[in-house]
C-alpha cells in the first residue's frame, strides 16, 4: 500500500462560539467530532497517516479530545501554525492577530510530508465519496507531463449551503474535467430553491447552484510544499503597509500555478452533501445529520468499532 496522508487544518483562530471551539464540538452519539468522521472516511479509503495542523496553545486539549485516540489506529504527526512563523526578514505587522491563511497552514507541514496528501478543513464534513476519489487519484499512475498533477473534490454548490447564513465558496470553472479558474465568492445564500449572492442595494443575484465549488479538499504532492514556501516570501513582499488582514490562501496559490501552466488539477465530482458548523446555529442540524447517517447504515453508532 502506498503511503498517503490526510492533512487536517484545525488551527483557525476566530473560531470560538458559545464558549467553545467549533472544531472540537461533539456532534456524534458518543461524543465524536466532525474530524472523527473525516478521519474514519479517509482511513477507510486508504489513507494511512494523519497530520493535524493546530495552534500550539491548543495542543493539550486537542490531544485529549481527539489526537490520543487517533494515534492508536494510525500514524499521527502534528504541525503548528503560528502568526510569527515567518521567513527571515519579516515580522508580524502591528495590529495583526490572525495567522496568514491556509497556504501558511499547509506550509507548516514542511518536513513532515514525503507522500501524496489530501488537505481538508477540520470543521467540514465531506462524505465518503470524495475521500475515495481523491485517494484513488493520488495512488494511480499518471503520464508525466512535466507539470504538477493535482486533484480536488468538486462539490455541487447547492450541496454546500448553510440554512443559517451566508457562506464563502470557491466557485470553479472546469473544462474537460480540469480546473481552469477558482473565484472566491462570499455572501452566498440559499435562494428560491437555489443560490444567490448580494447585488446592488438589497437585491440578490441568482448563481448556478449546480456549479462546482472547492471546499478546500485538495489532492497534492509533497513537492507542492516547496512552491508554497517560495510563494509565501513573495506574498509577504507584496503585503501593503497597514494591511493586517492579508491571507495566503491555497486556492490562490493553485490558481497561480494553473495560470502559469505549471500545474493541472483534475476535478473529481462528488454528489455528497456537505455540512459543517459555520454558525453556532448549525450545530443541531449537524447532530441530526449524523443521526440520520447512522440510522441509514452509513456509519456504525460506535464509529471506530
Amino acid at each position: 500500500m502506498k503511503k498517503t496522508a490526510l492533512v487536517v487544518m484545525a488551527a483557525g483562530i476566530g473560531s470560538r462560539f458559545g464558549g467553545g471551539i467549533k472544531q472540537l464540538e461533539p456532534v456524534g452519539p458518543n461524543g465524536e467530532i466532525i474530524m472523527d468522521y473525516s478521519i474514519h472516511d479517509a482511513l477507510e479509503a486508504g489513507f494511512n497517516k494523519v497530520v493535524f495542523i493546530i495552534r500550539k496553545d491548543l495542543e493539550k486539549d486537542f490531544k485529549e479530545i481527539i489526537g490520543n485516540r487517533i494515534e492508536k489506529i494510525t500514524e499521527v504527526e502534528y504541525a503548528f501554525q503560528a502568526i510569527d512563523n515567518l521567513p527571515e526578514g519579516f515580522s508580524v505587522p502591528e495590529g495583526r492577530t490572525k495567522p496568514w491563511g491556509t497556504g501558511q497552514a499547509v506550509l507548516s507541514c514542511k518536513g513532515l510530508l514525503e507522500e501524496p496528501f489530501v488537505v481538508i478543513n477540520a470543521d467540514d464534513y465531506y462524505g465518503k465519496e470524495a475521500f475515495v476519489k481523491v485517494y484513488d487519484y493520488l495512488v494511480a499512475d499518471h503520464e508525466d507531463t512535466g507539470k504538477f498533477d493535482f486533484c480536488m473534490a468538486g462539490f455541487i454548490l447547492g450541496n454546500t449551503l448553510s440554512d443559517n447564513g451566508a457562506v464563502t465558496r470557491g466557485i470553479c470553472q472546469v473544462k474537460d474535467g480540469f480546473l481552469t479558474d477558482v473565484v472566491e465568492t462570499g455572501g452566498i445564500v440559499k435562494y428560491e430553491g437555489g443560490a444567490a449572492v448580494p447585488g446592488e442595494g438589497d437585491k440578490l443575484v441568482p448563481v448556478d447552484a449546480n456549479s462546482y465549488v472547492s471546499m478546500n479538499m485538495w489532492g497534492l504532492t509533497p513537492e507542492f510544499l516547496d512552491v508554497v514556501e517560495s510563494g509565501f516570501t513573495e506574498f509577504l513582499k507584496g503585503v501593503k503597509p497597514g494591511d493586517i488582514k492579508a491571507e495566503y490562501l491555497l486556492p490562490g496559490i493553485i490558481d497561480g500555478l494553473l495560470k502559469s501552466g505549471k500545474a493541472t488539477v483534475r476535478v473529481l465530482e462528488t454528489k455528497d452533501k456537505w455540512f459543517g458548523v459555520t454558525y453556532k446555529e448549525d450545530k443541531q442540524s449537524v447532530v441530526d445529520s449524523f443521526k440520520k447517517l447512522i440510522a441509514d447504515g452509513v456509519y456504525n453508532e460506535k464509529l471506530f468499532s
